[in-house]
């Protein structure tokens, strides 16, 4: 399995800031409210990223020598597909709500309302964190490297290797 691509995170994030900002702004030129979650989605976000933690770190304790159970490469392997979706959603939800919160900035003065000003900001942080998250729980699945010679490899890890 592949590593996840910093590359492509940003693609996605750039583009859907991109998209986000648009929507928002032919949303406000339409009398439509501002297209954000609302607040009560941060809760949703934080049980996904506390679910990948919890499975991210049975992934480490078991990889770093805690092996009185065996782990199910099944599971492990789930880990680190659930640790990837997690950092591409963040990206998608951090792009989205940023170019929404970059749009909302400019009509702080005009609009009484700021709670999507708010919500956005909100939503592009959770974003942030889901990104982390996955980032952080795919080093968890990564088998150290093997030294054949029983000491410290020096050799940088630069293979994809996985729990």
């Amino acid at each position: 399995m592949r590593t996840i691509r910093y590359r492509w995170l940003a693609v996605i994030a750039v583009a859907f800031g991109i998209a986000g900002w648009q929507v928002n702004a032919w949303a406000t030129r339409n009398g439509y409210p501002a297209p954000v979650l609302n607040f009560t989605a941060l809760l949703t976000l934080a049980f996904i990223v506390g679910f990948t933690l919890f499975l991210g770190l049975r992934v480490r304790r078991w990889r770093d020598g805690n092996r009185e159970k065996a782990l199910d490469p099944i599971a492990a392997a789930r880990t680190l597909v659930l640790a990837q979706a997690t950092a591409y959603a963040g990206a998608l939800l951090f792009g989205w709500h940023a170019g929404i919160f970059l749009d909302q900035l400019g009509l702080w003065q005009m609009r009484p309302n700021h709670a999507p000003t708010w919500a956005s900001l909100a939503m592009s942080v959770g974003g942030m964190i889901m990104v982390a998250t996955g980032l952080v729980v795919e080093r968890f699945c990564k088998l150290p490297p093997e030294d054949e010679n029983g000491g410290e490899n020096d050799k940088p890890d630069v293979g994809g290797d996985y729990a």
